[in-house]
C-alpha cells in the first residue's frame, strides 16, 4: 500500500477526503477477495494503478458545482469513486452491464460515505439520460462508446472544456482517433500524456483523451 502517492499529487486534500482515500485499500482488498475486480497482482499497487490513474482527469479539469458526469464500464469503481471523492459536489453516475462489479462499487462509495454517487447496473445505450462528461477506462474503442452515448451529452456548458468525453486510454491511438472522426468530421480530439502529470513507468505510454464539439 502506497497511499502517500495521492497526497504527493494533490496535497490539497480535506481531512475527510484523505480519510476516505485512505479507507480505500481494505476495502478493495476485502471486496476483491469476493468478487474479482482487480487483477490480484495489481491490489498491492491500487493507490498507483487504479486510484491515481483515475484521477489523471482531475489534472485536466476541475469540475464545477453541479457537473453530472457518467462513468462507463466503472467496473469496481473507476474512475468514478476516486473522482468523486475529490468532487463532492458533482454528480456521478457509475454504470456496469455486471451487476456483482456494481455491487463492490456501491458497497465500497457506502463504505466511504460517499453521498454523490449513483449505480446503474446494464447496457450504457439503455440510459437515456444527459450528462455534461462522458468518462471511461479502458472500456471499448473510442467510436464504439462515442455511438453508444452520442444523445448523452448536455447542451449546457458551465465547466472550464466543453461537454464531451474524457477517456483514459493506453498505447497507440492514431487508428482509434482516425475511425471517431471518420464518423463524425466534427468532433474535436485532444490528448494528454499521463507523464505529465505523474511520474513512473506505469503512466508513461498512459493518455487521456478528451472528445467534444463546438
Amino acid at each position: 500500500m502506497n497511499f502517500e502517492i495521492i497526497t504527493k499529487y494533490f496535497p490539497n486534500l480535506t481531512e475527510h477526503q484523505t480519510e476516505q482515500f485512505k479507507l480505500l485499500y481494505d476495502l478493495y482488498v476485502d471486496w476483491n477477495s469476493k468478487i474479482n475486480v482487480v487483477s490480484r497482482k495489481d491490489i498491492e499497487s491500487l493507490y498507483e494503478k487504479h486510484v491515481l490513474h483515475s484521477l489523471a482527469i482531475a489534472k485536466y479539469i476541475q469540475f464545477e458545482k453541479g457537473t453530472k458526469i457518467l462513468d462507463i464500464g466503472t467496473g469496481g469503481g473507476f474512475p468514478g469513486i476516486p473522482l468523486a471523492i475529490l468532487f463532492p459536489d458533482t454528480e456521478f453516475t457509475l454504470c456496469d452491464s455486471v451487476a456483482k462489479k456494481i455491487k463492490v462499487a456501491e458497497e465500497i462509495s457506502k463504505g466511504i460515505g460517499l453521498n454523490n454517487t449513483d449505480f446503474v447496473v446494464g447496457r450504457v445505450e439503455n440510459l437515456k439520460e444527459e450528462f455534461h462528461f462522458i468518462l471511461s477506462r479502458a472500456v471499448a474503442p473510442m467510436v464504439t462508446l462515442y455511438r453508444w452515448t452520442q444523445d448523452y451529452i448536455a447542451e449546457d456548458c458551465f465547466n472550464s472544456k466543453l461537454n464531451g468525453y474524457l477517456l483514459l486510454k493506453g498505447g497507440d491511438l492514431k487508428e482509434e482517433i482516425k475511425e471517431l472522426k471518420r464518423l463524425n468530421a466534427k468532433l474535436h480530439v485532444q490528448t494528454a500524456d499521463l507523464n505529465t502529470f505523474f511520474e513512473g513507468e506505469f503512466f508513461e505510454t498512459k493518455q487521456l483523451v478528451y472528445i467534444f464539439k463546438n
